[in-house]
């Protein structure tokens, strides 16, 4: 594949997934923008040294989540993406965003154990002695999207969440920027079986 991929990030917070895409080969796939809900986000700082155009979608400044979602859409069909990858977004994106673009998570958690917001936290309180990363497409659920790739993580037994959450946020940089550069390249389809979808691995 030789067409350059567009590719738009979303992030609310530090950013360091997208440091980590920022810092990798992606070609074909290029960071064209990063959008985010949050003015005083990190992420935005990393995006303007990177000479990345950003964009910021306040919730505060909508009369109502149904009118931020069509701001949120409108922002990124603006930069006209073919891939947006979230890069630690902490909002639910509605339905109508995930049908208009092919959207890629990453979650700290091998999914579908531990959705939500605390991945590192739920797996220790559950006890479980492997934990780690799932890349995954974003659908209208949370978290419940297909599985693209994933990554164990050992849980040791002096573990607090801080610390089980760096070490999974380390694989989650060496995996995230893999999967991002493979779809790029054609590396995984999309198919539908009895109504579900699912991600193949092509080569």
């Amino acid at each position: 594949m030789d067409r350059q991929v567009r590719i738009v990030c979303l992030a609310s917070g530090s950013g360091t997934n997208f440091q980590a895409l920022l810092d990798a080969d992606l070609t074909p796939g290029q960071i064209i923008g990063l959008v985010s809900d949050n003015p005083n986000a990190k992420a935005l700082k990393r995006a303007q040294d990177a000479n990345v155009p950003t964009r910021v979608v306040p919730m505060g400044e909508f009369a109502t989540r149904d009118a931020w979602n069509e701001g949120l859409i409108e922002t990124v069909e603006e930069l006209n993406p073919d891939l947006v990858v979230l890069a630690g977004f902490m909002r639910i994106l509605a339905p109508a965003f995930v049908s208009r673009f092919i959207t890629i998570n990453i979650h700290p958690a091998l999914l579908p154990s531990f959705p939500g917001a605390h991945g590192a936290r739920d797996a220790l309180a559950y006890g479980v002695k492997i934990t780690g990363c799932t890349v995954h497409l974003v659908d209208a659920g949370v978290d419940t999207g297909p599985i693209i790739e994933q990554a164990a993580v050992p849980v040791l037994s002096d573990d607090t969440p801080s610390t089980l959450q760096a070490r999974i946020q380390q694989e989650e940089h060496r995996l995230y920027p893999t999967v991002i550069k493979d779809w790029c390249n054609g590396a995984y389809a999309i198919t539908t079986d009895s109504g579900r979808s699912r991600v193949i691995r092509l080569i």
